[in-house]
């Protein structure tokens, strides 16, 4: 997942761009405005529309500070390290009273975990008990470590309404190869993909394109054969 302190855009490796004549850019815009996508990706919600975030959170505070900590690590590892902190520290009531070093016996090994520590007291001051925990995306990205990114990942597990489509590292990558989306820009990949998608669709879509980057779509020697999305993919007609 990318975050940070506002570092969700500038967390992601740099690419090399490729320019587009004016032709091939229209040429492009329009192959991808007007395929059928939400069909074409059927398959995919299929095979991943139901799965759980990797995540293992029990209620909204703990789903918040795990989407912080996981921030540059893996999911699995917090998920291990969680249970001990969520012991210590319950609710956002508890978390307010802590100091970002009273959180390092707990977070210790996770990444950037100095900084984390201290949006995560940070916030817990702010909002102070979890009710107040907020629900839209402009509350969510005004508290520290929170991006668009993973307001959106907050929001679609707790249920509310999505204000946007969850863009991670897999899916900036997978997006341009399967042909739904072009460029590298997270927020404008987002907003690509919820255009041609319908609202009620944008969690299936962000957590099946997460999925399907982690475990076929691989950067490397992707498992084209076993893909879903083999039969619409541009990557896939290219390589022949």
């Amino acid at each position: 997942m990318y975050e940070g302190n506002r570092s969700d855009e500038n967390s992601f490796p740099k690419k090399k761009i490729v320019h587009l004549n004016p032709f091939q850019l229209r040429y492009i815009m329009k192959t991808i405005q007007t395929h059928d996508w939400l069909e074409s990706l059927k398959p995919l919600f299929k095979k991943y529309g139901t799965r759980k975030h990797p995540l293992e959170h029990k209620n909204h505070y703990q789903l918040l500070v795990m989407v912080v900590l996981s921030a540059r690590d893996s999911d699995k590892h917090i998920n291990s390290i969680a249970p001990a902190l969520f012991e210590r520290y319950p609710s956002m009531k508890e978390l307010a009273k802590a100091t970002p070093e009273d959180l390092y016996p707990y977070i210790g090994k996770v990444t950037n975990f100095s900084s984390k520590a201290i949006w995560l007291t940070e916030t817990a001051k702010v909002v102070g008990k979890d009710e107040n925990i907020p629900h839209t995306i402009e509350e969510l990205t005004a508290l520290k470590g929170i991006g668009r990114k993973s307001a959106n990942v907050i929001m679609s597990e707790s249920g509310d309404e999505m204000e946007g489509g969850i863009v991670d590292l897999h899916t900036l990558r997978v997006s341009p190869r399967i042909g739904i989306a072009i460029g590298t820009n997270p927020v404008k990949i987002e907003k690509q993909l919820t255009e041609k998608i319908p609202q009620k669709y944008w969690k299936q879509l962000g957590m099946s394109l997460t999925f399907l980057g982690r475990e076929i779509c691989r950067p490397t020697n992707p498992k084209c054969p076993e893909c879903p999305l083999n039969g619409v993919c541009e990557y896939y007609r290219e390589k022949g």
